[in-house]
């Protein structure tokens, strides 16, 4: 697994604080002198990922988990890692969330017209924020 130098960027899906899991491993300090390029949520999200057998009620923080996985970073040699919030969303961070990406759509210079990665970036997050929101509300729906 890679760990990103550098807090990663901030993104519309709503996390808990991070955690200080100790130093940073010896392998990562050693690169140091190397640019390290956090990862996106992108490529967070294609990392393979145990979900829970259908048979049983699934856990909502491990469906969450699974299909919002923790980032991690250094920073200062120190490893942190950050998992989704499980605190249900309230009608006015629905509205939050929507002002957000219309805020970020603006200050990034997101085309209105044809293909636009920054477009493509801040609706696939504000994507994980929904699924995050139902996910919680029902792990089952969430998982569809």
């Amino acid at each position: 697994m890679s760990i990103a130098d550098g807090r990663p960027r901030e993104s519309l899906v709503k996390y808990d604080p991070p955690l200080e899991l100790g130093p940073a491993p010896p392998e990562m300090l050693s690169r140091k002198g190397k640019a390290g390029k956090p990862m996106s949520l992108k490529a967070q999200l294609g990392k393979k990922t145990q979900l829970p057998p259908v048979e049983s009620k699934p856990n909502t923080d491990d469906v969450l988990h699974a299909l919002l996985p923790p980032r991690e970073w250094i920073e200062d040699s120190k490893h942190y890692t950050q998992y989704v919030s499980n605190q249900h969303a309230t009608r006015l961070d629905v509205i939050q969330l929507q002002e957000a990406l219309d805020q970020r759509l603006m200050e990034r210079q997101a085309r209105e017209t044809g293909i636009c990665p920054v477009r493509e970036e801040l609706y696939s997050q504000c994507f994980d924020e929904l699924i995050r929101q139902v996910t919680i509300n029902c792990p089952e729906r969430g998982l569809l």
